[in-house]
């Protein structure tokens, strides 16, 4: 998830700096290191053959940023992708090849280290999820959680800043186990918006459930520009029953935020209904 800084000082007379859910470009020199973090062609391939856009794609330690806000692990790139989607109208709900199981289940979630707004935000999120009745509920712990928040501190890079970053559930059915949340001010500000915080931690925790970006086949939907297919390699789809067939601007999981507090829409919840 991220901010394009260009867009947003354009807008910020209206509405709240404008966020994309992209990727951070690196513009660093080339060093001896660059072993370390470049991406090899046979990595790539694998992310693609998972059906994950190889555009942008960033090296964290012994994982891969993908898609702007995916952290793909090693054993996530060992595995091969069976998963159908969930199509919804002109926009769609996608899911990947792992789901959390062993339900009706509760998640523990915890926030660690970070300023009193990002714990107000995760509890604020929580309660958004749980008061849609699913099977699958969550609750706060004072620490170690199932899904750990965290912090770290990045500058804007390439006209773009990382806002948080979290990955896909487990192939034994456990939910991702950590979001990491941008503490710079470029970020959220000096003062964050407890709504625009909690919105952002709401999309990372659907990640962490196994969904994908609502306009996975084209994120100029919500993030403009040229049309930019996230890839769809071995990935079947699943119409939701009921669904409207027109194009839904509103999804909690739209690849580029309004700068605002995006929540639920209607055709969310029917997407989280049918998985938990």
């Amino acid at each position: 998830m991220k901010k394009n800084l260009l867009i947003g000082i354009g807008l910020s007379v209206l509405i709240a700096i404008s966020v994309l859910f992209s990727c951070t470009k690196e513009n660093k020199p080339q060093t001896s290191t660059a072993s370390k973090t470049e991406v090899s062609d046979d990595v790539k391939k694998n992310i693609a053959s998972l059906g994950f856009s190889t555009d942008d794609v960033h090296r964290q330690g012994d994982n891969y940023l993908v898609e702007g806000d995916i952290l793909l692990t090693p054993a996530n790139l060992a595995e091969a992708s069976t998963s159908p989607t969930l199509r919804i109208a002109d926009v769609e709900q996608y899911r990947t090849t792992n789901l959390v199981k062993n339900l009706p289940r509760t998640i523990t979630v915890s926030v660690s280290n970070l300023p009193t707004v990002y714990l107000n935000a995760a509890t604020a999120a929580v309660a958004r999820y749980n008061a849609l009745n699913l099977t699958l509920k969550f609750q706060m712990v004072s620490s170690g959680g199932a899904i750990q928040i965290i912090g770290f501190n990045q500058g804007p890079s390439g006209g773009f800043i990382t806002l948080g970053s979290s990955g896909f559930p487990t192939s034994s059915g456990n939910p991702y186990s950590q979001i990491q949340m941008n503490t710079n001010p470029q970020a959220y500000g000096s003062n964050p918006n407890l709504g625009y915080v909690t919105s952002v931690i709401q999309h990372e925790m659907g990640h962490c459930i196994g969904f994908r970006h609502t306009d996975y086949m084209n994120r100029a939907f919500s993030c403009g520009g040229a049309r930019d297919n996230e890839g769809s390699a071995g990935i079947g789809a699943i119409n939701i029953p009921g669904t409207p067939t027109k194009a839904d601007a509103g999804s909690w999981m739209l690849a580029c935020s309004n700068g605002g507090d995006r929540t639920f829409n209607a055709n969310d919840q029917i997407a989280l209904n049918y998985l938990y």
